[in-house]
């Protein structure tokens, strides 16, 4: 099968340009129009757009100010699940020794600030008993009547010697009166704050179930990893865990426990409860032995509430208990003023550039031009689609880096024009130039991106997080360069080789050989010129010297063949 000419690549590459530039535009179409999640304008981060404040203020268990350390500590995780709820450019600080400044571009959710300020103490308790959540009864008058409270002078203390944390001896006369009393609606009961090596009582989220619960027997230290997924048996979401060495060994014998509880039918002494902050976020059966170290919390779980507790679970338990002090909106630190200054200056940069191109290489600097457009289109696109998907926000340190990838973008241009003149100095035609100086030019700037590439990585993991937003974009705007430089610059120029304009060497396009300076007829045969000590003629000497340097050996050795040739056949007519 015959190849396909260059004219027919050039034209299905332009083409699948165009696809991927559509495909673009219709995912993000469909985050704003199906999803209602994404936007035809990108996100604009704190220091251009603003956002919520909320001040945290750090409290120990006695009282004492919190250490340096543990108020380092509690930052770094408080980030961590900022970044993962898909938050971009939040700048977390520590101010005064006790508080934690947080602050979030936009408006933050109700989930991102619980993400923000739960402690995630995650205990894993056996189920004792359990009922509906309520404290009343039914009198023999038929009406409702709340449990009395409990008399403080019944015992607390166990009947018999608890065997095992499953053992009923530890629901003494006391706490089976105070679980029927217990109101889970009422903010006092705060169960999160009850000894771990005691027995428990807690409410679901939702206050429709309580329970008591035996002593702690994991924590979440325990917990390595945490992740959230659907069951593929009932595409319910649920959250995996993981646990390190002792959590396995552990969780394998109170599996054994329960298992064996369950086969005895002793419900619900055959569930175990995964208690966080003190509310029993699910109670499971234990349907058999688990000696892996990876069971699985399921429940009433959406995609959200899975993937909001696996964070949580994930990051650890925050060193320290928040109370918020503060939660404010901010205005933008540098504002709408900061953002124009910035797309003020890079429109100026736009222009020089396009004004150097047109100068220097006539109508093919219009090539240039349309190449930054091209990439100004995809840029933009991906960075409203990364907002969506991502979370990334555009600050003020990434408009820099956009206006910075203009010269990069430029100079990858001008490497490729310069090489496909160098090969039109060197006699080529101008169809041969475009694919030899392609050959020549790619080379350079694959190794330049890959040197700014790394540049922009390096930077965005060892530098400050106000400058990750330059780093970021410069890498991006480097990738879509060599895109563009690929799929639109080359076909483009293959195109234009064959028009009569660029093909014919006209002028003012950039590509007239003679205004070049070209000096070969052929790899080894000078084109006559003129001598001149001024315009034109003096332009050519200095080329056909340029030329003469630019030589290999071989074509010195065969340009002298040549010429001692010319010199013999004319000595020979004048003899004869």
């Amino acid at each position: 099968m015959a190849t396909s000419s260059p004219v027919r690549h050039a034209w299905r590459v332009l083409l699948g340009l165009l696809l991927v530039t559509g495909v673009l535009f219709g995912i993000n179409a469909l985050g704003v129009h199906v999803f209602e999640k994404s936007s035809w304008t990108p996100e604009l981060a704190l220091d251009l757009q603003g956002g919520t404040q909320i001040v945290l203020s750090a409290e120990t268990e006695d009282g004492a100010a919190p250490s340096s350390e543990q108020l380092d500590q509690a930052a770094a995780i408080i980030r961590q699940r900022v970044d993962a709820s898909g938050v971009a450019e939040a700048d977390i600080t520590t101010e005064g020794g006790r508080n934690i400044v947080v602050q979030i571009p936009g408006v933050a959710d109700e989930q991102t600030r619980e993400r923000i300020q739960s402690s995630a103490q995650l205990q894993f308790r056996a189920v004792l008993y359990t009922t509906a959540g309520t404290n009343t009864f039914i009198g023999e008058d038929g009406n409702e009547t709340p449990f009395p409270t409990p008399d403080e002078s019944l015992s607390d203390t166990p009947t018999a010697e608890p065997t095992d944390p499953s053992d009923l001896s530890w629901v003494t006369e006391k706490l089976a009166a105070e679980f029927q009393a217990y109101d889970c609606a009422n903010p006092d009961n705060d169960p999160s704050r009850e000894p771990a090596d005691e027995p428990l009582i807690a409410c679901d989220p939702s206050g429709q179930a309580k329970y008591i619960l035996g002593p702690t027997e994991l924590t979440g230290t325990a917990i390595t990893d945490a992740t959230a997924g659907r069951d593929p048996k009932s595409g319910a979401w649920l959250v995996q865990l993981t646990m390190n060495g002792d959590g396995t060994e552990a969780f394998g014998k109170v599996s054994t426990r329960l298992n064996q509880n369950r086969l005895a039918n002793l419900s619900p002494r055959d569930q175990f409860a995964f208690v966080l902050d003190g509310s029993v976020i699910s109670a499971p059966q234990m349907n058999g032995q688990i000696l892996d170290g990876r069971p699985s919390i399921s429940g009433s779980f959406t995609q959200e509430t899975a993937t909001t507790l696996a964070d949580q679970l994930k990051f650890g338990a925050l060193p320290l208990s928040f109370e918020v002090q503060s939660s404010d909106t901010i205005s933008a630190t540098l504002g709408t003023q900061q953002l124009q200054i910035g797309l003020i200056a890079g429109l100026i940069g736009l222009a020089l550039v396009a004004i150097y191109s047109l100068i220097v290489y006539r109508a093919l600097g219009s090539v240039i031009i349309a190449s930054i457009a091209v990439m100004a289109v995809l840029t933009y696109i991906i960075i409203c689609i990364l907002a969506w998907r991502l979370g990334f926000r555009l600050s003020l340190a990434g408009v820099a880096g956009l206006i910075v990838s203009i010269g990069f973008t430029a100079d990858s241009f001008i490497v490729y024009f310069e090489r496909i003149r160098d090969e039109l100095r060197d006699g080529k035609s101008i169809t041969s130039a475009v694919e030899d100086g392609w050959g020549r030019a790619k080379r350079t700037i694959y190794i330049s991106k890959s040197i700014n590439i790394l540049a922009a990585v390096v930077l965005y993991i060892l530098a400050d997080a106000t400058v990750k937003g330059f780093a970021f974009t410069l890498g991006l705007t480097t990738l879509i360069d060599v895109f563009i430089f690929v799929i639109f610059t080359h076909p483009v120029m293959q195109l234009l080789a064959r028009t009569r304009f660029f093909g014919g060497g006209h002028k003012l396009s950039g590509l007239d050989p003679e205004s070049l300076g070209a000096v070969y007829r052929s790899r080894s045969q000078f084109r006559e010129v003129s001598s001149a000590t001024a315009g034109r003629g003096a332009k050519n000497s200095r080329a056909r010297g340029e030329a003469e340097r630019r030589q290999t050996i071989a074509e010195r050795k065969r340009a002298e063949a040549l010429a001692g040739d010319r010199s013999t056949s004319t000595g020979s007519e004048g003899d004869a």
